[in-house]
């Protein structure tokens, strides 16, 4: 068996079965760290509480992009 063989088959997976096998892949590659993922979670929640009690303020995520075609399309 091949590697293009094997991305053959793979494409013609339908796209829930191939989101399963890139993220087993991308797992074997880099194996999920717990300590890490505590560490995202953390931030995650930091982040949140700023939004809530007002201490940041978000942007949309339309703006977001707005801002950046506007910064590297020069």
């Amino acid at each position: 068996m091949t590697t293009k063989f094997i991305i053959q088959e793979v494409i013609s997976l339908p796209v829930e079965e191939r989101a399963v096998i890139v993220d087993s892949i991308l797992r074997s590659l880099n194996p999920p760290d717990a300590a890490m993922d505590a560490k995202w979670i953390e931030a995650a929640r930091r982040r949140l509480k700023d939004i809530k009690t007002g201490q940041v303020s978000s942007v949309s995520g339309e703006t977001v992009f707005e801002r950046i075609w506007k910064r590297f399309s020069k």
